[in-house]
């Protein structure tokens, strides 16, 4: 097919409205109309912030828009059906956070395949938590608050962001990997259980690190760890969780972005390829760290391989410690 066919073609695709159109796969020179990654959450997020720098990057490299469209509702389930369900010709993807792997774990039932329905094309960031207590605690370190809470059993208390909350699953590996017997206290949202770690009100709170990192330095909290695999810039002083006291220990806030299944293996690639280019530039690293999250570009294969161990380590937290969705 020559070029000028191929464009008009496309150009007639384009128009199409009804639900007989067809669409056109992504090119491998050029996406024959706009990219859309949808994020199934309210605006401010990390699928969502991480969706926007890589959104823009995209549009210049692949000469097409771009465009970032939020569908919160469900608890993430409504944007995720809608990308499930979408035609996989590269044109719709969708930016997810540990909340997709989260939400098969608490949830009975699903309307699409956490692991079936999607295609990896590449993670894209990942930020840690920050285990902190009040700067009245007598823990100052985490081999401390660990030995604190078994000369208690039942009596301190841990907060979260809310019952099935990333936070709650990293509060429950750090317990069930130290043993140890504490109160977990759901909040609505990480702003209130951040409220009361400040106040004393519940004794720790493994809080991500955008979050937590400034109260940390001005001396409002005292930090104990991070979850990452090693320190963090913005909390050099901070030891790993994993160095100071459980080898291996790890929980991370990671964003990827997904395809439809049975989006073709070429279309993965490019997608992958112009992601992966967008991540290693200076600039797009220097506006992540920023925000407290660093770049992960990775292969389809590692996205997917990722995302699966995921799946398989939250659903074995999820029933050891009962959670379910409020």
């Amino acid at each position: 097919m020559n070029a000028a066919r191929y464009t008009a073609l496309a150009l007639v695709a384009s128009t199409l409205t009804t639900p007989r159109a067809i669409a056109q796969p992504l090119a491998l020179d050029a996406p024959s109309r706009p990219i859309r990654i949808v994020v199934a959450f309210t605006p401010g997020g990390q699928p969502d912030i991480t969706a926007r720098l890589i959104g823009t990057k995209l549009t210049e490299r692949l000469k097409q828009q771009v465009v970032v469209d939020n569908r919160p509702g469900g608890g993430g389930l409504v944007g995720t059906k809608i990308v499930a369900d979408a035609t996989p010709d590269g044109h719709t993807l969708l930016s997810v956070s540990a909340s997709h792997v989260i939400s098969p774990a608490i949830r009975a039932k699903l309307p699409y395949d956490t692991l079936k329905d999607f295609s990896g094309v590449s993670l894209t960031a990942s930020a840690c938590y920050v285990l902190v207590v009040p700067t009245t605690s007598p823990a100052r370190s985490a081999q401390e608050l660990i030995a604190l809470a078994k000369a208690k059993p039942g009596q301190l208390a841990f907060g979260s962001a809310g019952a099935g909350s990333g936070t709650h699953f990293a509060a429950e590996l750090f317990k069930q990997q130290t043993g140890i017997d504490t109160l977990h206290v759901p909040y609505k949202g990480i702003p209130e259980a951040m409220t009361d770690t400040l106040t004393g009100r519940i004794q720790y709170f493994l809080a991500p690190l955008a979050a937590s990192a400034s109260l940390v330095r001005e001396g409002k909290l005292r930090a104990l760890g991070v979850t990452s695999v090693k320190r963090v810039d913005v909390l050099p002083d901070v030891p790993t969780i994993a160095e100071s006291t459980l080898p291996g220990f790890r929980w991370d806030s990671w964003a990827a972005i997904l395809a439809p299944a049975k989006t073709p293996r070429t279309v993965i690639d490019r997608l992958n390829t112009e992601i992966v280019r967008a991540l290693n530039e200076p600039d797009l690293q220097q506006r992540f760290r920023a925000l407290g999250t660093e770049p992960i570009p990775s292969t389809p294969a590692q996205a997917d391989k990722f995302i699966a161990e995921q799946h398989a380590t939250v659903m074995a937290l999820a029933r050891k410690a009962d959670i379910k969705a409020q």
